[in-house]
């Protein structure tokens, strides 16, 4: 695999914590988005949701001398199967079995489907030098609000029953125990998690407290944060930073938790290919975004977009130790 050199071993100006560049939405010019992104001096890390995404956000990575990492997980949704995300999996099958052969060519390699943990599996792609981090890991509640929302207006029966033929509270258990398996992984492999967290800060936070007490979890990041002021107190205690994206440039709803945590626990992300930032909503978000996140961050914490900025590289090299 050829190595494109970039850099001259300068530290960045911008780091995107947390983008997927390995994603199918980049599938045609995923090397010109990535360039344009070193060329403006922005390094990131690719984040893997599944085995074939973690995969490929190490062989991305390899690509690039420097300024490209990776982490490897299996992101919660995947704990099922799950809606089929084109900007992450491909186009869906085809549904003609004569057009089988196509739809394959079309996925690019990448399937739709529940994933078992595999920890082995996981375990040898961590140890890669450019993997930087365990994840993205954790817990997603979002869908199983929404189906309970569409039975209350169907009328359905009081037992929450959801799409992946389980009692919710069943899937959340499932959910909760492939992130115990994160968890130990990271502990073992000594690097950071990436973790996911929505709707379900209260169940995430009970067991990395517990987590804590008896084993001192490593430290990480809550990506896109979400949560409450309160949240945020409690996950500080525990040592853990956040990444915010670019939601914070149109939305008011996190301005009190980024007024509230420091600023050396603070890291930023674009989450690329999803929610651009203002100037760029509407379109394929990418790592060189991440300006218009750090313009943001540096006004609501009241500091010049220059020191904002070496902060938030800073923060990130301590974390991913690189």
């Amino acid at each position: 695999m050829s190595t494109h050199s970039t850099h001259s071993g300068q530290a960045p100006k911008l780091f995107d914590v947390h983008t997927h560049t390995q994603f199918a939405a980049y599938a045609d010019d995923a090397d010109v988005v990535i360039r344009r992104s070193l060329q403006g001096e922005v390094w990131m890390v690719n984040v893997g949701t599944q085995k074939d995404t973690s995969r490929a956000a190490i062989e991305t990575a390899h690509q690039y001398a420097e300024g490209v990492y990776a982490t490897v997980g299996l992101h919660p949704i995947h704990t099922e199967a799950s809606y089929h995300d084109e900007k992450e999996l491909g186009a869906p099958p085809l549904s003609s079995a004569d057009s089988r052969e196509l739809a394959n060519e079309s996925l690019k390699g990448f399937k739709s489907r529940e994933e078992i943990f595999d920890y082995t599996y996981y375990k040898k792609l961590a140890q890669d030098p450019k993997v930087v981090a365990i994840g993205e890991c954790g817990l997603d509640y979002a869908v199983f609000i929404r189906e309970q929302g569409e039975r209350l207006q169907k009328r359905a029966s009081a037992e929450a029953f959801g799409e992946g033929g389980l009692p919710i509270e069943k899937r959340k258990k499932k959910q909760a125990e492939v992130f115990l398996k994160h968890v130990d992984l990271a502990r073992e492999i000594k690097k950071p998690l990436m973790i996911h967290c929505r709707n379900a800060f209260n169940d995430l936070i009970q067991i990395l407290n517990a987590e804590y007490r008896i084993h001192n979890i490593p430290p990480g990041i809550i990506h896109f944060f979400s949560g409450t002021k309160e949240d945020a107190k409690k996950l500080l205690e525990l040592g853990f930073s956040f990444s915010f994206g670019g939601v914070i440039t149109f939305a008011r709803d996190y301005d009190e938790s980024i007024r509230f945590i420091p600023l050396d626990r603070i890291l930023l992300e674009t989450d690329a290919p999803y929610v651009a930032p203002v100037p760029y909503r509407g379109k394929r978000n990418e790592p060189a975004y991440v300006w218009e996140v750090a313009k943001k961050m540096a006004e609501l914490k009241g500091f010049p977009v220059e020191k904002t900025a070496e902060t938030m590289v800073q923060n990130a090299r301590i974390l991913f130790r690189i």
